[in-house]
């Protein structure tokens, strides 16, 4: 995992490389070989997103280009990043080689997780039929009384090999939307899923298309990340039909206490998958030894650290736990 104050350091195996700045004198790397970051530390540059990528470009063969990093752009407290989708879009005859986008690397000292602006993403992997790869950072901001939410209405993709939306409280609909959207080819899906004190309203049952595995034929790694209910998703993963194929299963930065290890261990066998995360959990030490020894035998890789998981009980008994709500993506 990267530190959440860090920026994406890769994408599509690229090192990460940002566009310099007006004024900076850099040598430029060749168009194909960098994943490249349009954006800059917040508070530190006067140059608006837009005005960047004009000038990668008319300096950078786009028609090399396989990656873009879509850093901080405008104020993402209240503005969404329309204008950017635009941009991209505007440009997307110039761009055949592009293969990978990340929307939104923020980082949590510029922004707060949950505080990003969104909007509606799927045009811009409607415009890009050849996208492999599609990341997305994603908050609630508000406009003039207008909430900026992250909208991602079903859709047909037959090249998206990877999907990842990263949220401290993910909308019910963009659950459905993915759940609902045709992709044969993906392999790869990581949903924050959130909790409710930050406007998730999302319910289990919205997770069943993506747990039967019908519309995801090729999928191999789930990751069902930092819910507040994540006793209860394990418990729907437990007998999940898309279980059996994974080789990777994610449920991590959540609320996972014994009462969803234990729903795991009495489900389905778990001995075929290459890595269990589990990290960020309020497990037991007898229960996790419980997991260790049912998965160990078979060369599962698991990541069963606490971290700094940590709640408190009030007085009349009630327990809360803490999800991670920050960006910690190991994309």
């Amino acid at each position: 995992m990267r530190n959440k104050d860090h920026h994406l350091e890769e994408l599509y195996g690229l090192p990460a490389f940002t566009f310099p700045e007006p004024g900076e004198t850099a040598q430029l790397p060749e168009p194909d070989g960098v994943a490249w970051r349009i954006g800059h530390e917040r508070w530190e540059s006067t140059e608006v997103w837009e005005d960047g990528f004009d000038r990668l470009c008319a300096e950078v063969d786009l028609t090399r280009v396989r990656a873009l990093i879509v850093g901080i752009w405008d104020d993402p407290e209240d503005t969404d990043p329309s204008e950017v989708i635009d941009a991209l879009l505007a440009v997307r005859d110039r761009l055949p080689a592009l293969r990978s986008v990340f929307l939104g690397d923020v980082t949590d000292r510029e922004c707060k997780l949950s505080r990003i602006s969104q909007t509606d993403v799927t045009p811009l992997l409607a415009g890009f039929p050849a996208l492999e790869e599609f990341g997305v950072r994603a908050g609630e901001g508000i406009e003039m009384g207008e909430v900026l939410r992250l909208r991602f209405p079903a859709l047909c993709h037959d090249s998206l090999r990877r999907l990842i939306v990263e949220s401290s409280g993910l909308p019910a609909d963009v659950v459905r939307g993915v759940g609902a959207s045709e992709l044969p080819a993906l392999e790869h899906l990581e949903l924050w899923l959130g909790g409710s004190e930050y406007s998730a309203d999302w319910e289990v049952a919205d997770l069943e298309p993506i747990l039967s595995g019908a519309r995801l034929p090729r999928l191999r790694h789930l990751a069902l990340r930092n819910s507040e209910i994540q006793d209860e998703v394990a418990a729907a993963v437990a007998s999940a039909p898309v279980v059996g194929q994974l080789e990777v299963l994610d449920l991590s930065l959540g609320t996972l206490s014994d009462d969803g290890a234990a729903a795991l261990l009495g489900g389905q066998p778990l001995t075929h998958l290459k890595k269990l995360n589990l990290h960020h959990n309020y497990l037991s030490e007898p229960f996790r030894q419980r997991i260790r020894q049912a998965l160990e035998a078979a060369g599962v890789e698991m990541d069963l650290e606490p971290d700094d998981a940590e709640g408190y009980e009030e007085e009349d008994g009630t327990v809360f736990r803490h999800i991670c709500a920050g960006p910690l993506t190991s994309y």
